[in-house]
């Protein structure tokens, strides 16, 4: 799947003492009803973010997870997550070449199963 918008905000990485590391975006939707959308960048995906600039408009194409977590009272919970894996900015110039991003899979969010997101 894909998402095409334009970038609102980028936060920081965060790492944690696991190894985990993620870094999350915002992204407006172009359509008669605009959508700010949440989206995470894991792992080695989160370098594709190092050359996207605020007011970037981009194609993000995305994986949508969920996972169920229990916490420590017992009560299941249940969470999702739209990560992205790949960038393409789509306001080039003619006759340049879009700018695409992408890193091949290794750890997955799976990897990570006692991390409540």
């Amino acid at each position: 799947m894909e998402i095409i918008g334009i970038v609102k905000k980028l936060f920081d990485i965060q790492k944690f003492d696991s190894g985990f590391q993620k870094r999350e975006m915002v992204i407006t939707t172009e359509e008669p009803y605009p959508q700010n959308i949440l989206l995470e960048f894991i792992q080695d995906k989160v370098e594709l973010l190092n050359s996207i600039r605020l007011k970037d408009k981009i194609k993000v194409f995305i994986n949508i997870r969920g996972r169920e977590w229990t916490n420590p009272e017992g009560i299941i919970k249940y969470f999702n997550s739209i990560q992205g894996w790949k960038i393409e900015d789509i306001q080039q110039p003619l006759g340049s070449s879009k700018k695409t991003s992408t890193i091949s899979p290794s750890l997955s969010s799976d990897d990570f199963d006692d991390l409540p997101f």
